[in-house]
């Protein structure tokens, strides 16, 4: 029923630079581009707020447009990894221009922001968009997917692990006490590896033919394979990167002015992705209680590292920030990777369910889900510091600024990840996943003519 061990060791590690790539410039983004237009670039956070939101749900259009695109792109190298190819170079050069500060006055600087954001999110989405698209191309063997998922994760953590940590004191280092030149110099440095990388997983990755899929399909025909297991993902991964962007951005602050101890920050940030320990194991815990018990799983140990990471908070106790904050992160570590590689396996039901697979339309929805929760994540968060009054020059914030930025640390998120928890319920997919293999498996072997007496 399924080709087992397609992929070799070369193309696994090969396929996850590409997401560590992305990584470097989208972690970056995600956790310090908020901090560096209200302290280094002078933006204020309402405004920030506004800017993340509708760029974020400008950019959901065109995720559409790139999974529209993707299927219809036709050339000897596949449909999605041209784009690492022609991308890279792009990507990195708006990644340093979004980190850049030209002296443009109040206004200049708002439209300087608006224009680079848009264009990096632009090039971001027809970067990454392949690297998840690919996927259902690479195996059919949903084992095989997960173990691909989990290596793609742990080299995507290992991306956001460097910029997490390393960023501040490059920032420092590079920039000689200037931050704006610090800033824009580390994302350069990032972008020239970034690119190096993308080219890696362009040479030794492969997209293979496993199904006989109408080609061309339309956007109307692609709509068909739109179905519930699909909403349900959808709906979690607008949750889950709500819950990484705000609580990535509150990071800064929060360590900051809660427990006045801004050099923690890269040991917090270290201790996030703690998410690396847990997608070594994923193959393993999947094997024995499937896929949605085990992001089930990770959102209940999430929430109870969050609820440590507020009595912390409570009894000014740096050990139980950092015990909870690396609870937490062994948590969460179980949930993005299996959301990914779920999204394959929701492709399957709506081409076996509506015999259309439109893989690019359906990836490109999924990816708006991230885009999303991303946007509504960063707004959330910058105007919750607009509400509470946060002042960027002040030593020690006021008691509503600090209940905007505890809410945006732990409270937002843990509400998030209980409606996850509540949502995956009602996913019932991976009971009938093997069944539904096997009926592709079999519309194609007739299709083509092929029986068990008459084998190609």
């Amino acid at each position: 029923m399924f080709k087992i061990d397609q992929v070799s060791l070369k193309e696994r590690l090969s396929y996850g630079s590409a997401a560590f790539a992305s990584n470097l410039i989208f972690v970056m983004v995600s956790t310090y581009l908020l901090y560096f237009y209200t302290d280094v670039f002078g933006i204020s956070a309402g405004i920030v707020g506004t800017l993340f939101l509708l760029v974020r749900f400008l950019d959901g259009f065109t995720d559409l447009l790139a999974g529209y695109t993707i299927d219809k792109t036709k050339t000897r190298w596949g449909k999605c990894r041209p784009y690492f190819l022609w991308l890279a170079v792009p990507f990195a050069f708006v990644g340093v221009l979004a980190f850049s500060s030209p002296d443009l006055g109040e206004s200049g600087k708002i439209v300087f922001a608006y224009v680079t954001y848009i264009l990096l999110t632009l090039v971001y989405t027809f970067i990454n968009l392949p690297v998840s698209a690919m996927l259902p191309s690479m195996s059919n063997n949903p084992a095989e997917r997960h173990e691909v998922t989990s290596i793609r994760m742990i080299f995507a953590q290992g991306g956001g692990f460097i910029v997490s940590v390393f960023t501040l004191p490059l920032v420092a280092y590079l920039g000689g006490g200037n931050d704006e030149r610090g800033f824009m110099l580390t994302m350069a440095a990032f972008g020239v590896i970034g690119c190096i990388l993308f080219f890696i997983a362009f040479k030794n990755t492969r997209e293979r033919n496993y199904y006989d899929s109408k080609e061309n399909v339309t956007v109307r025909e692609g709509f068909k394979a739109f179905n519930l297991p699909w909403l349900i993902i959808f709906i979690a991964k607008v949750s889950f990167f709500f819950i990484y962007i705000i609580r990535n951005q509150a990071t800064v602050y929060y360590v900051k002015y809660a427990f006045n101890r801004e050099d923690l920050v890269p040991v917090i940030m270290a201790l996030n992705f703690l998410t690396i320990i847990s997608l070594l194991f994923i193959p393993i815990i999947t094997k024995r209680i499937g896929g949605k018990k085990t992001m089930q799983l990770g959102i209940i140990i999430a929430i109870f590292g969050s609820l440590l990471v507020y009595l912390s908070s409570t009894i000014m106790s740096i050990p139980l920030l950092l015990i909870g904050t690396g609870i937490s992160g062994l948590g969460m570590g179980l949930v993005p990777s299996l959301l990914f590689s779920l999204v394959a396996d929701t492709i399957d039901y709506g081409e076996w369910k509506s015999g259309i697979r439109a893989t690019g339309l359906l990836y490109s929805g999924s990816t708006f889900a991230s885009k999303f929760g991303m946007g509504i994540g960063g707004a959330a968060g910058a105007w919750l510091l607009a509400l509470g009054s946060y002042d960027p020059s002040a030593a020690v914030q006021s008691s509503s600024a600090m209940l905007a930025i505890e809410i945006s640390f732990i409270w937002f998120p843990v509400v998030a990840m209980a409606l996850v928890l509540l949502l995956l319920n009602f996913y019932k997919l991976d009971k009938i996943h093997p069944q539904i293999i096997k009926d592709l498996a079999d519309r194609k072997n007739k299709d083509s003519g092929l029986t068990e007496a008459n084998p190609l």
